[in-house]
């Protein structure tokens, strides 16, 4: 996604976008055809020449619509993106409506959330179209009352003529209003001055779940709709070459059945489809199909195999990410020297609500489709390449999701269901089973990685190594992709630590892999960090210091890092002795996302097994626009960081995914999650971070080093068995 940044209003364009009259004020973002630029505008009488984004719409009725172009995924953006508006606008929250984009190209390419990217893409951008409109409304009321700006405010979607104490609503203002030039420079306001910002702030989209008023996308229901279930091959990279249809026809309610085609970037397979009157009666079809595949020998493909297959390529010396110093020189000097090697799993989304779309191929070749996705913006670009279609043929209705962690950034499942509706020119509803989305993946892909470091004999970090072992999840997006560069996101931050570390060399092993794979939340930096962080530890342990003070030594420079820890050292008192039994472990990680640290502490049971008790975070912001979404993204990355760290991966056998539902691979239930403290550094500024990632990477190793402390057993693969650890 594109951060617009800094940018202000051109006036000479200003005349294109306006005329004299309106019945509405329409304020948004315009981008001009011919350079691109984007400027807060006033859109009430726009040309058609440009892209608009009308973020705001006030009526003359007073009814205030304010949109939001990041999809809700149960990550907060419903909330969050409007009140960036309304806070500038000075509504209070039951002032406005919220409505959803659908990826209209009016919005732009901006229509997606992932990356923890929503807020800190919008937050400048969004509050100066809000005060642009506040603005613009407070000096329509000043010339209704021919007095001057500077006695004038606006509160509460009214505003005030202090002297006399007068007031218009903003319903009363927007002919008057949508005349008047667009500033600017709008003053944004003081955040001393918040009402929302930076204050706990009640969801709008709450109510609607709880009181099942939302639409996710398992809830549509279209008239003439059908419901369709897909039997794809278990065994990655086979064929279909023929199947029978004869006893699913027979059972009520089936309607047809149908080849389908997945596409997932350049993974494309064939399955075969159950169309039918209910889901039901497409599941029971479904289940009586008699399909044949050509395994193409890819039903050989094994965990066992595969793993062994990684370890065996870290004798590779790897392409070199970053080399910085003389590593192989630091390494053979130094006074003690330890390696280690480090694995992780791979990981399936296991989203609440499994993969669905509904789509309704009309006739003139127009599209309509309603789905659950991250990605609005990338279903109306990409689409109508794929279909023959313009942009302008597509109308997407964005659902709310029952989960995203980066599954719903794929368009596997929308492909699928607009080729079945263009097949059976019908409205189509297609559902994923639980098994479906376990089963046919994408997954997180696993990462193996080969430490090195040695110390100084004053137990001084001198030289540092972190090869990584991988699959890449380009392989499945990028053409022919070029393999004799470091594929970045594989190793991401890696090479980016605050650490003061002067011979360091870090690396890449390319691995293929016939599974698709995919971003997870937090990406690769949710397996990395484990190595990365632990291995510190590890370090820390032979030059006989603390792992916090050891990684405190490393930062002699003011860092956000170096911020983070010690944060983490007082509100976790950290310097004080644990009981009998007890440990707790640290690590922090700063990638792509943001900044977060985080403190384990565990207890040692008679048993033999270790129970989580407290995890301590702290995430670095710069800015905070909720600070309860902050402290619930927070207990989520740690209940799906300690999932990742303890309960089953995925594992692959005769070509085929093992697991199937939550019973075989589960989430972190309830009463074993431990109790979460969040804390957050927010001290202003323009370096906003993001908030939906950074908390997950570090929960493995601060968990993998508080079990070290209390035990003294290393953990260097995962997943980890709390219930019966063993060295």
């Amino acid at each position: 996604m594109k951060n617009t940044g800094n940018i202000t209003v051109n006036r000479r364009n200003f005349l294109r976008y306006t005329s004299l009259t309106g019945t509405a004020l329409i304020l948004g973002i315009s981008r001009s055809n011919a350079t691109g630029t984007a400027v807060v505008s006033n859109l009430s009488h726009a040309e058609e020449g440009y892209n608009l984004s009308p973020f705001i719409i006030i009526e003359k009725s007073g009814k205030i619509t304010i949109f939001n172009t990041k999809p809700e995924m149960g990550q907060g953006t419903f909330q969050s993106i409007p009140a960036l508006i309304a806070e500038e606008l000075e509504l209070a929250p039951g002032q406005f409506t919220v409505v959803q984009t659908g990826g209209e190209k009016k919005f732009g390419d901006g229509q997606a959330a992932g990356g923890s990217y929503s807020v800190r893409s919008s937050y400048e951008m969004m509050r100066k179209v809000g005060a642009s409109a506040r603005e613009m409304l407070v000096s329509a009321a000043s010339k209704q009352w021919n007095v001057p700006v500077s006695e004038c405010n606006a509160e509460f979607a009214r505003v005030f003529h202090k002297p006399s104490g007068r007031s218009l609503g903003y319903g009363e203002l927007v002919e008057t209003a949508a005349t008047l030039a667009t500033p600017e420079n709008p003053q944004l306001k003081d955040p001393k001055t918040f009402r929302m910002l930076g204050k706990s702030s009640r969801r709008p989209d709450v109510p609607l779940k709880v009181s099942g008023q939302a639409v996710f996308g398992i809830d549509v229901e279209v008239p003439g709709m059908v419901y369709a279930s897909v039997e794809r091959c278990p065994v990655f990279g086979a064929a279909l070459t023929d199947f029978d249809a004869s006893h699913a026809t027979k059972i009520t309610g089936v309607e047809q059945v149908v080849p389908v085609e997945r596409v997932f970037g350049n993974y494309k397979t064939t399955g075969v489809a159950v169309v039918a009157a209910s889901y039901w009666a497409a599941l029971k079809g479904r289940k009586a199909l008699k399909v044949k595949w050509d395994y193409r020998g890819n039903e050989q493909f094994n965990s066992t195999d595969y793993s062994q297959h990684l370890r065996d390529l870290a004798r590779n010396e790897g392409i070199t990410d970053v080399s910085t110093g003389d590593f192989d020189t630091a390494f053979a000097g130094g006074q003690s020297q330890v390696e280690a090697f480090y694995e992780t799993p791979f990981v399936a989304h296991a989203t609440m609500e499994p993969m669905n779309c509904t789509a309704h191929w009309k006739e003139g070749n127009k599209l309509e489709i309603w789905a659950s996705t991250q990605v609005p913006s990338d279903i109306i670009n990409e689409l109508p390449g794929m279909f023959g279609l313009s942009a302008d043929d597509i109308t997407l209705h964005t659902c709310f999701s029952g989960g995203g962690f980066g599954r719903r950034l794929a368009l596997d499942f929308v492909i699928e269901a607009v080729n079945l509706s263009q097949k059976i020119k019908k409205p189509v509803k297609l559902i994923w089973t639980r098994e479906d989305d376990m089963q046919m993946g994408p997954y997180r892909p696993p990462t193996f990685s080969a430490m090195k470091g040695a110390l100084s004999s004053d137990g001084k970090l001198t030289a540092f190594q972190h090869k990584v072992i991988a699959p890449t999840i380009l392989s499945f997006f990028v053409p022919q992709q070029d393999k004799t560069k470091v594929d970045e996101t594989m190793v991401e931050g890696i090479s980016h630590q605050a650490y003061e570390i002067p011979n360091m060399k870090n690396s890449f092993v390319y691995a293929d892999c016939p599974a698709p794979l995919l971003w997870w939340r937090s990406v690769t930096s949710s397996t990395l960090a484990f190595a990365h962080e632990c291995f510190l530890d590890e370090m820390a342990h032979k030059a006989g210091k603390d792992p916090l003070n050891f990684r405190m030594e490393m930062l002699t420079k003011q860092s956000d890092t170096k911020r983070v820890l010690q944060k983490l050292r007082e509100v976790s008192n950290w310097d004080a002795p644990l009981p009998e039994g007890k440990g707790r472990g640290i690590a922090q990680w700063d990638f792509f996302a943001g900044l977060a640290g985080e403190v384990v502490e565990v207890t040692r049971l008679s048993d033999n097994s270790v129970k989580i008790d407290k995890v301590y975070v702290v995430i670095d912001l710069g800015t905070v626009v909720n600070p309860d979404n902050v402290k619930a993204q927070m207990e989520s990355s740690v209940v799906m960081g300690i999932t990742a760290a303890v309960k089953n991966g995925i594992t692959f056998a005769n070509g085929r995914t093992e697991q199937s539902n939550y019973h075989d691979s589960p989430v972190l239930r309830i009463t074993e999650s431990p109790e979460v403290v969040v804390h957050i550094l927010a001290e202003g500024g323009s370096n906003i971070k993001g908030v939906g990632e950074p908390g997950l990477p570090p929960v493995a190793p601060a968990l993998a080093n508080a079990i070290f402390d209390a035990t003294g057993i290393r953990l260097r693969k995962m997943p980890f068995d709390l219930d019966d650890l063993k060295g």
